[in-house]
């Protein structure tokens, strides 16, 4: 009864979180058990939890850096590092979005914000707008994969499982994402007879080459000075910090500074230093120190503005996780997620077909669903069974978090793919299209992710 009502109000077109609470509130009038109260108790417990404070903060931290400059440097920094590669625009619009999710935290972020630069600058360069289209839309799956991730958020909070183990959890698979687009892109480059898109200068791409290097090299001095040489955690930060902001100054870097967001972020849950919510407080505190004082690239009326969409979106997110937390709860109190375990476990209890049919699922709700309201129905369904099995619930998040980005990129309900043709002024049959050749590479990353899952845990493990 409740499953139907819920179909029955979707198909009539009402947003889903209102279809969630919608057929809730039915489903109690018409079996008279609860009071109609219970939905809005259920709904306020529901967000009514400490690590959820992180997802405003994380919103507005993404929303500072794209308001902020900060999408030109990453950009430019792109460029520098790996323009002059044939099809160099395209590896600049990977290299990007690995850099800009350690700040965004979300797919639709990173399709609008850099997005909208890459899009243009391939373009202008004689590149297809489809082909620009398919990397952007395909690379913007990294935004929730590297950390910081606003989907891992929610799944950890729903799942009782750490986000700090999440975040390190999606950084190699993050990684060997990346590397399988580029792979795509060099092929394309090959079989189209495609050059570079700037010329090689040695003194560009050293510069980004050191760039990278500070930011690999600053954690790895920080850590062999506390824990090799036994200086004060405390004043060890602080002193590599100035001897960063002073290179940053002297040497005119793009963006080793915003880049060191998730270097903050990771380093910080991993010490202990903060919680999430915490570290997702002080993204922020770091975004306006470089907009405000450092680069000076952001206004107060720009920061006001900021404000009034992070408080925009995140009553979207929450009202989506307050609808989903009523339904899901629900779900268990009429025995329809002991039922479908029973039926998934008289199936099979194998934990690899298990895998390869919640994949299945996954994918298809993910092209109906918005990835938070997904999640916080999902997690009740398919948790218990994974715990039955032995699947761990760290590497389940991330294949589960990847499945829905990839949902992202399909009608009807892919939000990545109507934000992208807005902006590359495409129809809705064209960009999908040409989004359609990226899904090999994120279909075999996916599979790579769900049977490995040595690669995903590897580094949680080393930490906790």
């Amino acid at each position: 009864m409740l499953k139907v009502l819920f179909l029955l109000l979707m198909a009539g077109g009402l947003p889903v979180a209102i279809a969630m609470a919608g057929s809730s509130l039915l489903y109690i009038l018409y079996s008279g058990n609860l009071p109609p109260f219970v939905v809005i108790h259920r709904m306020v417990s529901g967000i009514d939890s400490f690590p959820l404070l992180a997802v405003p903060f994380f919103i507005l931290a993404g929303n500072l850096m794209n308001n902020a400059g900060i999408t030109n440097r990453i950009y430019n920094y792109a460029l520098a590092l790996v323009g002059w590669l044939k099809g160099g625009l395209g590896h600049v619009n990977v290299v990007g979005s690995v850099v800009f999710a350690g700040m965004s935290g979300t797919a639709i972020a990173d399709a609008a914000g850099l997005g909208t630069i890459e899009i243009k600058a391939m373009k202008d360069h004689g590149y297809e707008t489809e082909f620009a289209v398919g990397v952007t839309a395909a690379s913007a799956t990294l935004g929730p994969i590297i950390p910081p991730s606003l989907p891992f958020v929610i799944y950890g909070m729903m799942a009782n499982v750490s986000v700090g183990a999440l975040f390190l959890a999606g950084i190699l698979p993050g990684a060997i994402m990346a590397v399988a687009m580029m792979l795509t892109v060099a092929y394309f480059a090959h079989k189209n007879g495609w050059g570079g898109d700037v010329k090689f200068e040695w003194h560009r791409v050293s510069k980004a080459i050191i760039e990278t290097a500070v930011v690999i090299g600053w954690p790895a001095a920080v850590w062999l000075l506390v824990v090799k040489a036994g200086m004060p955690a405390q004043l060890t930060v602080l002193v590599c910090g100035i001897a960063l902001f002073a290179a940053d100054r002297m040497f005119r870097f793009q963006a080793v500074l915003p880049i060191m967001t998730p270097v903050l972020l990771i380093g910080g849950m991993t010490t202990g230093v903060f919680t999430p919510t915490e570290g997702a407080i002080a993204a922020c505190i770091w975004a306006m120190v470089l907009g405000f004082a450092w680069y000076r690239t952001l206004a107060w009326k720009a920061f006001v503005k900021v404000c009034l969409d992070t408080v925009e979106t995140t009553s979207t997110v929450l009202f989506i996780v307050a609808a989903a937390s009523i339904f899901g709860w629900m779900l268990t109190a009429t025995g329809v997620t002991a039922a479908i375990s029973s039926w998934v476990l008289g199936f099979t209890r194998e934990p690899w077909v298990f895998l390869l049919l919640a994949n299945v699922l996954m994918l298809f709700v993910g092209c109906f669903l918005e990835p938070t309201a997904a999640i916080t129905i999902l997690v009740p369904i398919l948790v218990p069974i994974c715990q039955q099995l032995g699947i761990d619930l760290v590497h389940f998040g991330l294949v589960m978090v990847l499945n829905l980005m990839i949902g992202l990129l399909h009608p009807p309900m892919g939000m990545v793919l109507f934000v992208l043709a807005r902006v590359a002024k495409l129809s809705v049959e064209r960009t999908t299209v040409a989004i359609l050749p990226w899904l090999v590479p994120l279909l075999a990353s996916l599979v790579f992710i769900t049977y490995v899952p040595k690669a995903v845990l590897w580094l949680p493990k080393l930490f906790y």
